[in-house]
């Protein structure tokens, strides 16, 4: 029968014996360390039926700490039942002496201390169960300590613990292990020397839904291996998990210039300003209604406290009946709140960083992203609220209210390897895997096709680069790369203006140009003459004709010996063959001042850094379009540079925020 926290509290005065040690035993492994490991493969105690997978790792655990590995990590999804794990994991490991039978259970909120508390005398009654916490002191002598670690670190209250009796350190919600208090715990614990760890240290064992840290601090200080991981989106389609469908609505709310805190996270404060606006409570709600109006239990992350009592109040405009915890909700009123929603008496529960971890309401079945985020740690045990199987429950709903991806936040999309903005309007978890494969498909075909020069399929340009930056449109014109190209097949002064388009310019004003075909089987070989002056009523602004069709080739090369044949037969060669003299001349005062108009002003031309048969190349390009194809290569890349930023930031998340079993680095 399981027994109430008062029955727990009764417990650290009365401290029950220690259990006889003869069913457990230690081995000697051929290293010579302690083997943590059962004399058989160990199993659940009577009564207890684990899952598959947290049988599976529970035994991953043992088999690491049967190979003399001390300090390993358990990736579990929120709702997998970690505590359930790590309370039957206490029994299962073996001491490895007569006096090392202790367990301690590390945690650093009231919530995870008491939940832990229970779980331990429901799976042990005859064991004594204390607590560490606040005004409450164990003994240290109890078979189960569950210990917050704000208290045990405080004052000498550690010092009743003594190592020698310990065989296992448990961690709950371990993604915090590197911060100060739990590290003098495991100092404390002997966890931190590596000459300690081997014999005189327990087995540290920490659990978490979001093995990572945002603040950057290795994990790699406090644990050695990950050995078992099931994320959520597995569990999901293990049918462990409920399933989530996912909304992002646009929020417009500028948060760029929000600080971030110590934990690289948004300042409260700072983002309570501009995101707890009448107007953005209102569309929260509304979108809410929206989405969302008919879902029984929606549970709401806001700001701060601030926010909170704003948007119950907003909702409560709009006929709902929100109610709402913080931390500074007496403790009373809180566990009303909290059973009257997980009765049903009421459809929203309001609340800013109280029911992030270790907060069990099954019934949850909407949660309500109030608040962006640049925490993916924070954004998926939120959505980790609604995750739990329960009764008549099908779905959760995630609503995100997403703000400017300018300051790094992250979003649902982000989970699924997508792009922050993506703008999601009800989709499941299948949705989004489909939705990040077709993009992934899309950024493919995009690579291929989306520079501003040759196609990657094309056999003009063998040795041509696929993507090319170019700085400004006078980086465009000087680039010579598509000239050289052609002019190893011709004599002529043929100038490369745009992909598959090249252009002869005689000093005339007029020109030839040989240019694919939209259907990408031909080339034709076009000319553009000056009309008469006798027939242009302006004469000082000279006209040109419509293009002529000179000839159509199916080769490049054909295209080339047909215009240069029709073009030593109309044009003087001096100006069109590029073993002239003159070109290799300096550039004249005309060309120069021209060609400055797009230089900046400190790196301006003379005539003495330019040949006049260059400078002539660089003005046919601008008069042939060269800036407003520049302005699309700028478009393009901006547009690639978005998305490469969008690309880096994602899979800098993914990066930071991936598990994998195996070892972690210090």
């Amino acid at each position: 029968m399981q027994r109430s926290l008062k029955s727990v509290l009764w417990l650290f005065r009365h401290p029950g014996k220690q259990q006889p040690l003869g069913r457990l035993r230690a081995f000697a492994t051929s290293s010579g360390c302690p083997s943590f490991a059962a004399e058989s493969p160990p199993s659940p105690p009577a009564g207890v039926r684990l899952r598959e997978y947290q049988e599976e790792c529970i035994q991953s655990v043992l088999s690491y700490l049967n190979r003399g590995h001390k300090r390993l990590g358990i990736s579990l999804a929120t709702g997998s039942g970690k505590t359930v794990i790590f309370t039957q994991l206490i029994d299962r490991l073996l001491p490895p002496n007569e006096s090392a039978t202790q367990t301690l259970i590390l945690v650093h909120r009231r919530e995870l201390a008491e939940q832990a508390a229970r779980h331990c005398l429901h799976a042990y009654p005859s064991k004594s169960v204390e607590v560490e916490m606040g005004s409450s002191h164990a003994s240290g002598a109890a078979d189960i300590t569950v210990a917050s670690v704000q208290s045990i670190t405080s004052n000498d209250r550690i010092m009743k613990f003594d190592p020698r009796r310990f065989k296992l350190v448990l961690v709950d919600e371990a993604h915090h292990i590197v911060a100060p208090g739990y590290m003098k715990v495991l100092s404390h614990f002997r966890l931190l020397n590596s000459s300690e760890r081997s014999l005189q240290a327990p087995a540290l064992v920490g659990v978490s839904a979001t093995f990572s840290r945002f603040d950057g601090l290795r994990l790699g200080a406090a644990i050695d291996h990950i050995v078992y991981h099931k994320d959520y989106v597995d569990m999901i389609g293990e049918k462990w998990l409920s399933d989530v469908i996912f909304t992002t609505v646009q929020s417009n709310v500028d948060v760029s210039k929000v600080k971030k805190g110590t934990t690289g996270d948004f300042r409260p404060g700072e983002l309570s300003k501009v995101f707890n606006t009448e107007e953005t409570n209102t569309k929260i709600v509304q979108s809410w209604l929206a989405k969302a109006g008919e879902r029984k239990s929606t549970i709401v992350f806001c700001v701060d406290v601030a926010h909170v009592l704003n948007l119950s109040n907003t909702f409560r405009k709009h006929g709902i009946d929100a109610r709402y915890v913080t931390g500074e909700t007496q403790k009373a009123d809180r566990s009303e709140r909290l059973e009257g929603f997980k009765q049903g008496d009421f459809p929203v529960l309001v609340n800013c960083g109280v029911f992030t971890e270790g907060t069990d309401i099954p019934n949850i079945d909407c949660v309500l992203l109030a608040r962006p985020t640049r925490s993916r740690n924070l954004l998926v045990q939120m959505i980790g609220r609604g995750m739990r199987l329960h009764p008549g429950k099908e779905n959760c709903h995630v609503i995100d209210m997403v703000a400017s991806l300018e300051a790094g936040i992250v979003t649902t999309p982000t989970l699924f390897g997508l792009d922050p903005t993506e703008i999601i309007n009800t989709a499941n978890t299948k949705d989004l895997k489909e939705l990040r494969e077709l993009k992934e498909e899309e950024s493919r075909a995009q690579e291929e096709n989306s520079t501003g020069l040759a196609s990657p399929h094309s056999h003009l340009h063998p040795d041509e680069l696929l993507f090319v930056d170019y700085d400004s449109v006078f980086d465009l014109i000087e680039d010579t790369s598509g000239d050289r190209h052609i002019r190893a097949v011709s004599p002529l002064a043929w100038v490369q203006v745009a992909p598959e388009k090249y252009v002869l310019s005689p000093q005339s004003g007029e020109s030839l140009t040989i240019e694919k075909t939209e259907s990408g089987d031909h080339y034709t070989v076009s000319e553009r003459r000056k009309v008469p002056q006798e027939y242009w009523p302006r004469p000082s602004e000279p006209a040109y004709a419509r293009p002529r069709i000179i000839t159509t080739t199916k080769g490049f090369e054909d295209a080339i010996h047909a215009a240069d044949t029709y073009a030593t037969r109309t044009f003087k060669r001096i100006f069109i063959a590029t073993n002239q003299n003159w070109r290799k001349r300096p550039a004249t005062e005309m060309q120069i001042t021209f060609l400055n108009r797009f230089r900046d002003g400190s790196d301006l031309l003379t005539t003495d850094t330019i040949t006049k048969g260059k400078a002539a190349d660089m003005i046919t390009k601008i008069k042939n379009g060269a800036r407003g194809r520049f302005g699309k290569i700028k478009t393009q890349k901006r547009r690639i540079a978005r998305e490469k930023l969008n690309e880096g930031k994602v899979e800098a998340l993914k990066r930071r925020e991936r598990v994998a079993v195996g070892p972690l680095v210090d």
